[in-house]
């Protein structure tokens, strides 16, 4: 027994403690919070468009029952998930800034809420004549 003096740490032959585990780089979790942003801007800009043209409105109209919001929300989740598959594959294993990809994709989320509110796409349908 020892009088606790002696720590095997603190011994001549110990080894260093072992390092801890690297932390995971930050590009994957960024590029997934940054594709969220870009979905949800590009659904409110899509919104804006089918208001701003007839043809853009009946592009969207891709099942009549539900109208143009079925290919609003469509070409969103393929902008989610196409810019998703290339942030991901660009920044994988890669350390980026983490608080820029939050606030653009709070910045885009913004825009595209706002987009969704007819005081705000209404200012991009044709004047009446």
């Amino acid at each position: 027994m020892t009088d606790g003096a002696e720590n095997s740490q603190d011994s001549p032959g110990a080894s260093p403690p072992a390092a801890p585990p690297a932390d995971r780089p930050s590009g994957p979790a960024a590029a997934t919070v940054l594709s969220a942003g870009i979905g949800c801007a590009v659904i409110g800009a899509a919104i804006a468009a089918s208001e701003a043209s007839a043809g853009v409105s009946a592009w969207l109209n891709w099942w009549a029952p539900v109208g143009p919001l079925a290919g609003k929300t469509g070409v969103g989740v393929a902008a989610w998930l196409i810019s998703w598959l290339a942030l991901h594959l660009l920044w994988r294993g890669k350390e980026v800034s983490f608080r820029a990809a939050w606030a653009t994709m709070l910045l885009l989320l913004a825009v595209g809420f706002a987009l969704t509110f007819p005081p705000v796409f209404s200012l991009f349908a044709p004047a009446a004549h």
